[in-house]
């Protein structure tokens, strides 16, 4: 979410090792931290539902509908996803959930209906396609916050703009992303990413930010593939904070039987 859990499908972790950088109004940690809890914090726990559609190189669309529940379990830390499908036919019923944690790899599963099969998602896939869309698994719940450098590389009136480099190269596909996070709420609302070669291919944009319940949160929300060509839209709608999530709807037993609250 931005300010919500939702842009967890979106932003990376805007959260971990800090470069030295230009002067700034704010001190860069103090940016970060702002920026990541603006991105995956609201409220104790939080509800979306999702129209995903999926664009490929030759204009071809698909359509996703799922549902994401978000719980907290620590105030800028540990956290739970659930993302429930229901349409279309193909992937009604998967889920995907996700623990999330601060000092080492989250744990993933993806239940697969068809199959009956409950599958743990390894580290060195975590950068691989979700549900077939340019967005990527580790987008649900973004990076680990020691994973990378961040440094100020621009203030403008409206935004900070951050130069994100990986620790460690060897694991991811990108050798650096900027993120744009706008001054007024601290949202993440545009991240450039750039190959080895130093060729930008991935950008990600907010393109709708509204209140919700008091927070600022993203309602629409694309992701572009300027290698391959194709895209990926996400609109989010009926979000709700703080609706008391029990910490057990996120557990194994509820992959295969998914609770009532994903139901409208």
């Amino acid at each position: 979410m931005l300010r919500s859990f939702w842009t967890c499908f979106i932003w990376l972790a805007v959260c971990g090792l800090l470069s030295p950088a230009p002067a700034a109004a704010l001190p860069v940690a103090e940016i970060v931290e702002r920026a990541n809890l603006a991105s995956y914090y609201a409220g104790d726990d939080g509800r979306a539902e999702v129209r995903m559609t999926i664009t490929d190189a030759q204009g071809r669309e698909r359509e996703r509908q799922f549902v994401i529940l978000r719980r907290n379990l620590e105030a800028g830390g540990r956290q739970l996803y659930y993302v429930y499908f229901e349409r279309p036919v193909d992937v009604r019923r998967m889920v995907f959930m996700v623990h999330k944690f601060l000092d080492r790899d989250d744990d993933r599963w993806l239940f697969l209906p068809d199959l009956d099969l409950v599958r743990r998602i390894a580290a060195s896939d975590k950068r691989s396609s979700f549900a077939g869309s340019h967005f990527l698994y580790e987008d649900v719940s973004g990076r680990a916050p020691t994973e990378d450098h961040h440094q100020l590389a621009e203030e403008t009136e409206d935004h900070y703009v951050l130069e994100v480099t990986p620790r460690d190269p060897a694991t991811v596909e990108f050798s650096r992303y900027r993120v744009w996070i706008a001054k007024e709420h601290f949202l993440p609302v545009k991240a450039e990413y750039f190959d080895r070669s130093g060729e930008k291919y991935r950008l990600v944009e907010a393109l709708e930010v509204g209140e919700v319940e008091g927070f600022p949160t993203v309602l629409k929300s694309r992701v572009r593939d300027l290698a391959g060509g194709g895209e990926t839209l996400m609109e989010f709608s009926q979000v709700r904070y703080n609706i008391g999530l029990d910490e057990a709807l996120f557990s194994e037993r509820y992959l295969r039987r998914p609770p009532r609250e994903v139901r409208r």
